[in-house]
C-alpha cells in the first residue's frame, strides 16, 4: 500500500519522524481503535488519533452532550446538547481527516457487550470516570488479549497507563485498583480543570501511536503521572498482582 498525494501533504510531519516515515503512516492506516468515553479524556484522544490518520476509529459512548461538558470537551458545542456524543464526535472528526474510517456505537459498554464491541479492534483506550466500566473493558481486554491503554484524572491531575494482556508478568488495570473508592467521587462531584483531560488525552493518544508505530520506549508496566498544580511529570513502576481478581489466583470462575 502506498500513500496517495493527499496523504504524503497530509501527513507531512509525521513522514520527516524518523521514528514514523511511511511505515509508520502506512501502519496507522491499517490499525483499528475503539475509544470507549467520548468525554474529556475520549476528545483529545479521538482528535489526535483521528488527525494522525488511524484508519478506523470506533467510538463507544451511549450517552449525550450536556451544557456542563463543554467545558472540557472540545468537540462539542452549544448546539449540540442534547444530541449523541458518539455521533456528534464522528462528525466534527470526519471534518478534520475525511480519509478514515468511524464508526459509532452509540451504547454504553456492559458486562453482557463488552467482547462483542472489543473483538474487532487491535487496540483499546478507555478515559471513562466510573471504576465499574473500567473493570469491565478492563476484563474483555484480558479476556480477548486486547491492549488496553486507561487514562483517568481527577480534579488537577491524571494517569495514563498500558496494559498488555498475555505478555509474562504483565499486570492488569485490577492490579493497579483492586478495589474500587466510591463512584460518586467523579468530576461532577469533585470537579476538574477543564485544561487537564486536554494534556491527559493527549498523553495516551501518544503511547497508542507509539504502540502502532512499534515505537522506542513504550509505557511499561509503568504508570505515567501528571501533576498539573506542580507541572510534574513522574512514573511509577507498576507489578502484577498475584492474587488479582482478574488475572491471578483470585480471578472469578
Amino acid at each position: 500500500m502506498s500513500l496517495s498525494h493527499d496523504e504524503r501533504r497530509r501527513y507531512r510531519r509525521h513522514l520527516l519522524l524518523r521514528e514514523i516515515g511511511g511505515q509508520g503512516q502506512k501502519a496507522l492506516a491499517a490499525a483499528k481503535v475503539l475509544v470507549v468515553g467520548a468525554g474529556g479524556l475520549g476528545c483529545p484522544i479521538l482528535s489526535y488519533l483521528a488527525a494522525a490518520g488511524v484508519g478506523r476509529i470506533g467510538i463507544c459512548d451511549g450517552d449525550v452532550v450536556e451544557l456542563s461538558n463543554l467545558q472540557r470537551q472540545t468537540l462539542y458545542t452549544t448546539s449540540d446538547v442534547g444530541q449523541l456524543k458518539a455521533e456528534m464526535a464522528r462528525k466534527r472528526l470526519l471534518a478534520i481527516n475525511p480519509l478514515i474510517d468511524i464508526r459509532t456505537h452509540t451504547v454504553f459498554m456492559k458486562e453482557d457487550n463488552a467482547v462483542s464491541l472489543i473483538h474487532p479492534y487491535d487496540i483499546i483506550v478507555e478515559g471513562l470516570d466510573r471504576y465499574e466500566s473500567r473493570y469491565t473493558v478492563n476484563e474483555a481486554c484480558r479476556r480477548e488479549r486486547k491492549t488496553l491503554v486507561s487514562a483517568a484524572i481527577g480534579r488537577f491531575d491524571g494517569q495514563v497507563a498500558v496494559f498488555r494482556p498475555g505478555q509474562p508478568d504483565e499486570p492488569c488495570y485490577a492490579c493497579l485498583v483492586s478495589e474500587a473508592p466510591d463512584d460518586e467521587a467523579a468530576c461532577e462531584a469533585e470537579g476538574v480543570l477543564g485544561a487537564v483531560p486536554g494534556v491527559v488525552g493527549s498523553l495516551a493518544a501518544i503511547e497508542v501511536i507509539k504502540l502502532i508505530c512499534d515505537m522506542h520506549n513504550p509505557l511499561r508496566r509503568e504508570l505515567m503521572i501528571y501533576q498539573g498544580l506542580e507541572g510534574r511529570m513522574r512514573r511509577v513502576r507498576l507489578s502484577r498482582d498475584p492474587a488479582c481478581t482478574v488475572c491471578g489466583t483470585g480471578r472469578r470462575t
